[in-house]
């Protein structure tokens, strides 16, 4: 059973982190998910008729994300936090992507609420997961891209495992080695706000919807939940 760690460094740079971490085995990707896609539906329906739009770079949880990356040295106008890119996509285009069920539900709880999410297929994970600032050595192949090799940039915050990098910039893109795909069974999925005090009530609905979610389609879930004070979960 692998941990998921914040390091002491990245909790010290961002000491109101809280981290949701939404875990299912024995996930069943292939059968029919009728609560995700009404629930995509719904909001792509209240896009369509203005009673809703998604959070975008002045709404305060997604500024956060900007000024993170910009203390670690990513331009979020260029590279973009991943809700941030999401719920640019819902707003020009008026739908979201379907990718499988499992990735459907993280989207559209992220996109709802406003806070990044992703996930990572554990069966495809090598030992533990560290949330890190990158030393420049790492390796990282882009989701969709598998003969690709990119190098973080020394400083960058990561997501890594013993071989090596499962999100690059925080949360703006997971790697291709542990994509979640309608085949996993055994999935960590992440729900990250940078802002406790203000939006941890927040997370933990999203949390909630995110497993109620997967619940229906899966053995066993669990909730999770990292902090400088707790930082570190068994998933």
């Amino acid at each position: 059973m692998p941990l998921i760690r914040l390091a002491p460094a990245v909790a010290n740079a961002f000491p109101d982190t809280l981290i949701a971490l939404v875990t299912a085995t024995g996930l069943r990707g292939h059968e029919p998910w009728p609560a995700t896609t009404a629930a995509v539906e719904d909001l792509e329906q209240r896009l369509s008729d203005g009673t809703w739009q998604p959070a975008d770079e002045n709404d305060p949880r997604i500024a956060a994300w900007h000024a993170a990356y910009r203390s670690f040295g990513t331009n979020p106008r260029r590279i973009r936090p991943s809700v941030d890119a999401l719920g640019r996509r819902l707003a020009k285009k008026g739908t979201l992507p379907r990718i499988n069920p499992a990735v459907d539900s993280y989207n559209a709880v992220s996109v709802r609420h406003g806070l990044p999410a992703g996930a990572f297929d554990l069966d495809e994970v090598a030992g533990d997961v560290d949330i890190r600032h990158a030393d420049g050595t790492e390796a990282f192949t882009p989701l969709g891209e598998p003969d690709t090799v990119e190098h973080p940039k020394p400083g960058e915050i990561i997501y890594a495992d013993t071989i090596g990098v499962l999100t690059r910039h925080w949360n703006h893109r997971d790697a291709h080695r542990t994509r979640v795909t309608e085949d996993s069974t055994h999935v960590a999925f992440a729900i990250e706000t940078l802002h406790a005090d203000r939006d941890g009530d927040l997370l933990k609905v999203a949390a909630d919807e995110l497993q109620g979610l997967l619940v229906p389609h899966t053995e066993q879930t669990a909730v999770h939940y990292l902090s400088p004070a707790q930082p570190h979960a068994a998933v």
